[in-house]
């Protein structure tokens, strides 16, 4: 050992206690406010499926129609990567997990959707469905079929429709209650929000409704559609979104952006409203900034171009549909809508080829910077957390797997989160994770 240099300082004893308690607020606040990610699954994608029209059968339906569409207009692994223009190497891979993903767990994320999707109807006829869709997604989870994440969209808190929502959510939720409790992948939504008052009034519904049923405080979650302009920025030209995950007090799991009524809002013609839009992008990069160290995640929202028809549309349409999957994952939105069982083949293959062709770079960065061997780029903690986060994305959604990722980085899953989640509370609740019911130590293939 060298020299052993001489240590002073200046400062009295006293000085970093002072500065401390005069931080001590400050320290509670970020805490408070910025939890960082809750270290959940985050579904790829969300579908969204109208009350009358969702079934028992719904999630096998939308898997079998989409290996249908695939086998009819991509029938094997080259032609489906020549359609989408994969590169080389992940034609086969992609496909055979594209394939895998459809037959094991098409769907990862159901929303029944008793708003635009469904529409006004008369009460008696609401509060029926309401029912039947408490009754079939409880008997999905009991029978384990039910797909990781599912709930309900309600309709807005604005004055038309207001009382009509609340009862709609009230039947649902009354509903799991009494068949057994609330699943652990349960997730409402609230759309068209424009005030933080209306988070709030949600967040008063929901602590009256787990009082009543003798649940723990802050049980059930919810998301938070962004579909107004109001939402993004308020009269004071602040961000109104921000506010609203505040009002939330905690329970915000998400914020959806929502492509047409976003762009219908700002008067984007009919022809130019899609999710990577200027209008668009300037509303989700506020989203992102407003929900950055939250906690709470951000979705894309969907293109209405559906691959329907002939071959030659179809396979236009996937185009669009996996470029514009390809440019979200860029920009860092690792969730979206998907509005058709045909998009599903394009969905994960563009979730796929962006995990796989990027897994050996990262996991070397990672290995390097746990090893500090060095390398031609120098790596901070906060790229190591970046590092960790892509490939965890990786495992959860079947792209990667559990082995392959162990042998080239050295680290268990746990390790993967602790570089992720440095901060991950020991305590806090978990309102998004659902049971895991698959295995994902094993090959997707």
């Amino acid at each position: 050992m060298g020299r052993q240099e001489k240590v002073t300082t200046s400062l009295a004893d006293g000085v970093t206690r002072e500065i401390s308690a005069s931080l001590a607020s400050v320290d509670a606040e970020l805490e408070r406010c910025y939890p960082g990610d809750p270290g959940t699954r985050q579904p790829v994608h969300t579908v969204y499926v109208p009350g009358d029209a969702f079934a028992a059968n719904t999630l096998q339906s939308w898997g079998d129609q989409a290996l249908t569409a695939l086998d009819r207009h991509a029938p094997d692994a080259a032609a489906f990567a020549a359609v989408l223009g994969l590169a080389d190497g992940l034609a086969e891979p992609v496909h055979d997990r594209v394939r895998a993903k459809l037959e094991r767990e098409p769907v990862e994320d159901l929303r029944v959707d008793f708003e635009d999707g469904y529409g006004v109807r008369p009460d008696a006829e609401e509060d029926q469905t309401a029912a039947r869709a408490a009754r079939l997604i409880a008997e999905a989870y009991a029978a384990g079929t039910a797909a990781p994440y599912m709930g309900i969209r309600m309709k807005c808190m604005e004055a038309p429709v207001r009382d009509r929502g609340i009862r709609t959510l009230d039947i649902f939720l009354t509903g799991l209650m009494a068949a057994g409790g609330l699943p652990d992948g349960l997730v409402l939504t609230l759309p068209k929000v424009t005030y933080p008052q209306q988070v709030t009034a949600l967040v008063r519904l929901l602590e009256e409704f787990e009082k009543a049923h003798g649940l723990p405080a802050g049980r059930i979650g919810f998301e938070i559609q962004i579909e107004t302009s109001q939402a993004i920025l308020a009269t004071d030209g602040t961000a109104t979104v921000a506010r609203m995950i505040q009002a939330a007090e905690g329970r915000a799991t998400g914020l959806h952006y929502g492509t047409f009524d976003y762009s219908a809002c700002l008067g984007v013609s009919a022809a130019h409203q899609a999710p990577d839009h200027p209008a668009a992008d300037h509303a989700k990069a506020i989203m992102q900034v407003a929900a950055a160290g939250t906690g709470v995640r951000l979705s894309d929202g969907s293109t209405n171009v559906l691959p329907v028809g002939p071959t030659e549309q179809v396979h236009a349409a996937w185009r669009l549909h996996h470029g514009l999957v390809r440019r979200a994952l860029a920009r860092a939105y690792y969730q979206g809508w998907d509005m058709h069982p045909g998009h599903l083949p394009t969905r994960y293959a563009a979730v796929f080829a962006f995990y796989r062709e990027g897994f050996e770079q990262a996991a070397a960065r990672l290995a390097r910077y746990v090893s500090r061997a060095g390398g031609d780029v120098l790596d901070e903690p906060a790229t190591a957390r970046a590092l960790s986060g892509y490939l965890l994305r990786g495992l959860d959604c079947g792209a990667l797997d559990v082995a392959e990722v162990a042998r080239l980085t050295g680290l268990t899953r746990r390790d993967l989160e602790d570089f992720a989640m440095p901060r991950r509370p020991a305590d806090r609740t978990d309102r998004t994770a659902p049971a895991d019911r698959t295995d994902r130590t094993a090959p997707a293939t």
